[in-house]
């Protein structure tokens, strides 16, 4: 498959944000504890308010003790596919400061270390795919998450697999998807967006 195919910039950008995407067919194959801290390692360097850095990762590789925990949390139509992932990855936030201070950002410094984490994917030749199909207020449970942390999304990563691997309907799905114009995403002065833009 070539990435460029489907995507096409409309400006000069490198290609490690073109090739980002988030298939769903994986190998089943296990990921050694070192590979997985590489992507940890991306996210340890992004950005944050006051470098407070709030993000959290709790994570299950599989063939291990707290697998099931991990993937009995997705939603059933994510497990279709996730059951082949290598890792599971719930990231949480910290709402706080370390002062006690509400942090407002935090949900939106989270997000940087969660594309970090996903561009050093890419660059790995892993799937990284996030989702918000899991249940969590579970997760907040069953992963002892405190009270002054968000439970903000899941994470299935693992080897690239065959897409004929999934059932018919996700593999009509997976291919690199297109992404909204500039127009669409940036305006200078105030908000004057379309509301059929979304």
């Amino acid at each position: 498959m070539k990435i460029r195919d489907y995507r096409q910039p409309a400006h000069g950008v490198d290609d490690l944000f073109i090739n980002r995407w988030s298939p769903r067919a994986m190998s089943a194959e296990a990921m050694d504890q070192v590979e997985l801290m590489t992507l940890f390692e991306a996210a340890r360097w992004a950005p944050s308010s006051n470098n407070n850095q709030p993000w959290r990762f709790i994570y299950a590789r599989r063939d291990t003790s707290a697998w099931e925990t991990f993937f009995n949390l997705l939603a059933e139509g994510n497990q279709i596919w996730a059951k082949n992932a290598a890792a599971l990855i719930v990231v949480v936030s910290k709402k706080t400061f370390d002062s006690g201070k509400p942090a407002r950002t935090h949900s939106y410094d989270t997000g940087a270390a969660w594309v970090n984490l996903a561009l050093m994917g890419s660059l790995k030749g892993l799937v990284v795919h996030g989702m918000q199909g899991f249940d969590y207020d579970r997760a907040r449970t069953v992963l002892n998450v405190p009270d002054d942390y968000q439970v903000e999304a899941m994470i299935a990563v693992g080897k690239p697999g065959k897409k004929e691997i999934l059932p018919d309907l996700l593999q009509e799905r997976e291919f690199p998807s297109s992404r909204k114009g500039i127009a669409q995403i940036a305006a200078e002065g105030a908000f004057h967006f379309s509301v059929s833009d979304g």
